[in-house]
């Protein structure tokens, strides 16, 4: 269904609970760098094969799944403390504790589908 691999030990609602989404790591000229084509969600999951085409879908001057892994977390304002927690909502509103997950493997089907469309558009006259 998604052009990504879900690696997954979930089993219970609660493990599918997102603290903060963050890229895995690869060497490169001895240097640990942000791996693009595999997000870990959390300790249980992790989300691997994503297609760097995805990253070509950009809004507001950022990749959509950036958007997505900076929102679907768990954070604290500094200055009111007010914590704004992506799973309240998620099982709250949603009633799926499953969608942060879910929106993240969304976003990565709509980044590329939109710029295939994109890609075939005619050139401008």
């Amino acid at each position: 269904m998604y052009p990504a691999t879900v690696e997954s030990t979930a089993t219970l609602p609660a493990h599918y609970r997102v603290e903060k989404m963050k890229y895995a790591k690869r060497k490169q000229n001895g240097k640990n760098i942000n791996d693009p084509t595999t997000i870990l969600y959390n300790h249980r999951i992790t989300v691997k094969d994503i297609p760097l085409e995805a990253y070509r879908y950009v809004v507001n001057g950022k990749p959509a799944i950036d958007w997505v892994m900076e929102r679907q977390c768990v954070k604290t304002d500094k200055a009111s403390g007010i914590k704004n927690d992506a799973n309240d909502w998620a099982c709250d509103t949603m009633n799926n504790p499953k969608y942060p997950l879910e929106l993240l493997l969304r976003v990565i089907t709509v980044s590329l589908r939109t710029m295939e469309i994109v890609d075939n558009l005619p050139n401008l006259e």
